[in-house]
Parts: C-alpha cells; sequence; structure tokens
C-alpha cells in the first residue's frame, strides 16, 4: 500500500482508500477516494504544501496546482503550517479575524470571538442563506449577530462596508430587530408599522416609536392566541424595558377593529 493510503471498506463491502498526513505530530484526515492512486496523490500534493519552504497563502489555490486534494483540507493544512493552529473547518487565520472558505472564491469574514465556534460548526450556503447543523437542526447564522429571520436587507440590517461576506460585529447593522415590525421613511419622517400574518396581513396600527410597534405585535399575537388561533408566532423580547414599563405601553395600544373580529375559521 502506497505510503498515506489506507484500504477500508464500506457497509455493502466494496473497497475505498482514505489517505491522511502527519504534521507537527497531528494527524489529518485528506479524505476518501475510489483509488489508491487517487489516495496517494492526495497524500504526495498535501506532502508537497507542508514541505515548502515558502508560505502558501489561500489565493494561491488553483485545481490545476494542486489536484485530488479537497480545497477545505488544502485550507486546513496551510493555516496549520502558518499559523500553527489546527482548525478541521476551512478556516485561515488573518489578524484580528478569520476567513472561512465555503469555495476559493465564496470567502466569509469573522471576528476571532467567533473562533470557536465555527471551528467546530460548518458552515453550508443554500442560496443567500448560510447554516450550520445544531442540535440536529439547521439554524441560520444570522440568529447569532441578531438578526431575525425574514430580515430584509438594508431595510432591517445591513452590511456597514456593503461586503456581505462580511460578518464581523462591527460591520452588521440592524436596523429593526423585531418580528413583525415594518421601518418605512415618509416625508422626512420614519413610520414603524406593524403587521401580523394570519392567511395574509393584518396591520395592527402605525406608531412613533420601534419600541411601540414591537410591543403592538406582541399584543396582536396573544389576542389571536386567546382566540384559538394555531399559528406559532415569535414574540419579541424588549430586554431593556422594565416589565412596568412594558405593560404601559401594551395597556395604551388598541387593536384595530379588523383583528379583534378574528376568529380561527375566519379563513376556513
Amino acid at each position: 500500500m502506497a505510503k498515506g493510503v489506507f484500504r477500508a471498506t464500506k457497509k455493502d463491502g466494496s473497497t475505498y482508500y482514505r489517505s491522511s498526513i502527519t504534521l507537527r505530530g497531528k494527524h489529518i484526515s485528506l479524505g476518501s477516494f475510489d483509488s489508491e492512486q487517487e489516495a496517494h496523490s492526495a497524500y504526495q500534493t498535501a506532502l508537497s504544501v507542508i514541505s515548502s519552504n515558502e508560505k502558501i497563502t489561500p489565493d494561491e489555490y488553483s485545481s490545476e496546482k494542486y489536484p485530488v486534494l479537497d480545497f477545505r483540507k488544502w485550507i486546513t493544512l496551510i493555516n496549520f503550517k502558518n499559523n500553527g493552529i489546527y482548525i478541521k473547518t476551512p478556516i485561515y487565520l488573518q489578524q484580528n479575524f478569520f476567513q472561512y472558505y465555503l469555495t476559493p472564491q465564496d470567502v466569509l469574514l469573522f471576528d476571532v470571538d467567533d473562533l470557536f465556534y465555527y471551528s467546530n460548526h460548518a458552515i453550508m450556503r443554500r442560496g443567500n442563506h448560510l447554516f450550520v447543523a445544531e442540535y440536529g437542526m439547521q439554524t441560520n447564522i444570522h440568529s447569532r449577530y441578531g438578526i431575525r429571520n425574514f430580515a430584509r436587507l438594508d431595510v432591517d440590517f445591513r452590511f456597514v462596508n456593503g461586503n456581505e461576506n462580511d460578518y464581523r460585529y462591527s460591520n452588521i447593522e440592524v436596523i429593526n430587530p423585531y418580528s413583525g415590525v415594518t421601518v418605512t421613511t415618509e416625508q422626512g419622517r420614519t413610520v414603524y408599522s406593524t403587521r401580523i400574518h394570519i392567511h395574509g396581513n393584518y396591520l395592527v396600527g402605525h406608531f412613533p416609536s420601534l419600541t411601540e410597534a414591537a410591543i403592538a405585535y406582541n399584543k396582536a399575537v396573544d389576542y389571536v392566541w386567546q382566540q384559538g388561533c394555531p399559528k406559532q408566532f415569535t414574540k419579541n423580547y424588549l430586554e431593556s424595558l422594565s416589565r412596568d414599563s412594558y405593560m404601559e405601553y401594551y395597556e395604551k395600544i388598541t387593536l384595530p377593529q379588523k383583528l379583534l373580529d378574528y376568529t380561527p375559521d375566519t379563513y376556513q
């Protein structure tokens, strides 16, 4: 068997080949292959990377220059070689931040505060949505930065420098963190509108502040639940308000008659 290659057997009895290499006492898997030749080629490529006297940077990658070896494994190798830290996910450390490589062209930026989390959670992309597998579920990474589900770019949140792949905390501005609330500008005046979706949108009202609009949504949710609505809503959490202040706002809000007429069989 060629160096760095190990024969293995699948559940159906067929043979495949695994490749690995050791760097600074760390055993690093290079992946699984259909043939011994491919597995050995991956090993040789990895060996050439870690044996090079020159610093290899992420932008030097090409599939022609580094055949067979998976790009993500390549990032892991050069990061370990250059920075002395083994990370199993495709992360390359920079000063004060790190790059997470989904592909050679699709690169995410994060603060070092997130290093432990993304070292242990692989990121997947589906369209414009980025997920990690967590507790058997796919969790949108936006929630880590206070961006709610279905939030709209440049309406509910924005990337300060315009780079939608830059998830450093200083680059994320959450304009509207609340469910059911829309922030618009009309004739130079900011308007906070609240809607609740039950077989269509019910307008709850327009409010002078984000806080009142968020509490109005909670009150609308409470009401439809009291009427037997089975739909699950995520209520807004306003941690900066005391209970008394919250209830003062809550009690002043009047729900519209159209919503008060709601019954669970309204749209049956």
